[in-house]
């Protein structure tokens, strides 16, 4: 068994936060259920250009791999009744939505312990379910603005910086899935279920980490480093070589000491140098980093890297989209996986980094809108062509279904 084939969740999500969270699990083998509001179309996802057609789009296939799909209306009576017959044989329901609409639409722990006492509810939101802020939606772009990473990227005359990936909204994902799964161990051992109010805003402000420590405790204020350098380790940032870029960082004084040797420069690492040191080198940074800039310039990144790689100093490439993918490591780690599509063909993409055991993941593609209705309705809930019938006749299902 997949290490979490025993797990039924119900996913009420949409776009890139929670389904990437989720999607994990579903890797993982846990049965994701995604309910899809056929008011809407389903997860707006399915529409993100420019790679799509119809309900079909690259965008959905990346979130949602290994994933069921039912279409259900959950302002009906009658999809709400589907909805609480599903909670009663699922484990955990899932959701990304604005923080007051769990409670809104019903489906916080309070308003499902009476149906199944050890349901985990965890609710991804963009502010949490409380403070100021919780009725507010949550964009990765506003948080990462909001929580000073803007403020801490990019070169320190430029303006304020977005990192290139949605970083907020995936590493929001990952909390999300570690707080579910340790409310599902607790559940478990303890017959009791609860809420997990993970929040994207929490999540971006837990990143700060050191630099918020130093601050609170220190006054340290951040700044931008120039190339992305390291706040106080010297040197470890990007140099610009004759055709590109790499890293290069001295995060011990071994490493130091074999850099200088590289560079042409081994009285740069002794003790009575005023690089010799951890504090020396930061103390003078602007004249050695100039110098080794400098130095840098004079050959290209391959011919730079086959001297710091065999000299086991951190360095490496700075890589376009294409050759990191290209990269003979992520090719050996078996990061790029295939998936079959009736609309798409063969759609290639990244795997989950998530490993458990030494099994290898086995992948199927993003489920088509309402693909799984039979699946949850009859086979799931057991329900009979009657019983599906008048439910569809309710709006259960959506009125394309009546």
């Amino acid at each position: 068994m997949k290490p979490l084939e025993d797990v039924r969740i119900i996913a009420v999500e949409q776009y890139g936060a929670g389904p990437f969270g989720s999607v994990h699990l579903a890797d993982l083998g846990a049965e994701v259920i995604k309910i899809e509001d056929p008011r809407m179309g389903g997860d707006v996802g399915r529409y993100v250009p420019p790679y799509g057609e119809e309900e079909d789009s690259l965008f959905f296939e990346t979130f949602n791999r290994n994933k069921r799909s039912l279409s259900l209306d959950l302002s009906t009576p009658a999809g709400r009744q589907v909805f609480e017959e599903l909670v009663k044989v699922s484990d955990v329901v899932y959701s990304n939505l604005r923080g007051d609409v769990p409670k809104k639409i019903g489906i916080t722990y309070d308003d499902l312990k009476h149906i199944n006492p050890k349901i985990v509810c965890c609710s991804l939101t963009g502010f949490g379910m409380t403070g100021p802020r919780s009725k507010e939606p949550g964009y990765d772009y506003v948080l990462q603005g909001l929580a000073g990473w803007m403020d801490l990227t990019g070169e320190p005359d430029g303006p304020p910086t977005k990192s290139g990936l949605s970083l907020v909204d995936y590493s929001g994902g990952f909390v999300a899935a570690i707080s579910l799964l340790a409310g599902l161990h607790a559940a478990r051992r303890d017959g009791v279920g609860m809420d997990c109010d993970v929040s994207l805003y929490d999540t971006a402000m837990g990143m700060l980490t050191y630099p918020a420590t130093w601050h609170l405790n220190a006054g340290f204020t951040p700044v931008r480093t120039r190339h992305s350098a390291h706040p106080s380790l010297v040197p470890f940032q990007a140099f610009e070589a004759s055709d590109g870029w790499l890293v290069v960082g001295c995060a011990k004084e071994k490493f130091w000491a074999r850099l200088a040797e590289v560079v042409g420069h081994p009285e740069w690492a002794q003790p009575d140098s005023p690089y010799g040191t951890f504090a020396g080198r930061q103390r003078n940074s602007v004249e050695l980093l100039a110098q080794l800039e400098e130095i840098f310039q004079k050959r290209t990144v391959d011919e730079w890297l086959s001297v710091l790689y065999p000299a086991a100093i951190p360095c490496g490439p700075i890589n376009d989209v294409p050759a990191a993918l290209r990269e003979e490591h992520t090719l050996a780690r078996n990061l790029i996986v295939e998936t079959e599509h009736p609309r798409f063909g063969t759609v290639t993409q990244v795997a989950s980094p998530v490993r458990v055991g030494s099994e290898t993941p086995t992948y199927r593609r993003a489920p088509l809108r309402n693909e799984d209705f039979d699946l949850v309705v009859r086979d799931i809930l057991g329900l009979d062509d009657e019983r599906v019938s008048e439910l569809k006749q309710q709006g259960a299902f959506g009125a394309a279904e009546a």
